[in-house]
């Protein structure tokens, strides 16, 4: 499954909401978010390496990892390995983990409208801090472009 929408949105709340709900059933659940991937200057392009590392591992039975992107000083570079195990469910996400290419894949894409642009901007900026607020801009309107593009929002399952 996974969770789209724009920053901000309430994605990775909703997603954690699914995935403890799942795990208090019993249900073996993993969740990745794609903030571990991107970066400013590479919002979407990292997707091979999730394809690689999980997915096609995962697709085959088999346990898969990656390693997470760290930002120490406010600058990105791989981080720690994360290891995956093959889980009944496992739930994407973030910006693009309803892309495309995985939605023949997927159980369910479910989109997060969220408020609008100005107050998902003072959450993101909130949550990152106010020396990420010039690059949150210029992803906010990436990601419009981007899910236009992507055709995200029109091809969920429910909003």
């Amino acid at each position: 499954m996974a969770v789209d929408g724009p920053s901000g949105a309430g994605k990775s709340t909703l997603a954690a909401a699914v995935s403890a709900e799942l795990r208090a059933h019993g249900v073996r659940a993993g969740l990745i978010g794609t903030d571990d991937f991107a970066t400013w200057d590479d919002p979407v392009s990292w997707w091979p390496r999730l394809v690689r590392g999980v997915l096609t591992p995962l697709s085959a039975g088999r346990a898969g990892g990656y390693r997470r992107m760290d930002w120490p000083g406010g600058q990105p570079r791989l981080g720690a390995f994360v290891a995956v195990e093959v889980p009944e469910v496992l739930i994407l996400e973030g910006v693009s983990a309803g892309r495309r290419s995985v939605r023949p894949v997927l159980s369910q894409l479910h989109w997060v409208d969220g408020p609008a642009p100005p107050t998902r901007l003072k959450r993101v900026v909130s949550r990152d801090g106010e020396a990420a607020r010039e690059e949150l801009r210029r992803w906010q309107l990436f990601e419009r472009g981007w899910f236009a593009v992507d055709g995200t929002r029109e091809a969920a399952d429910s909003r």
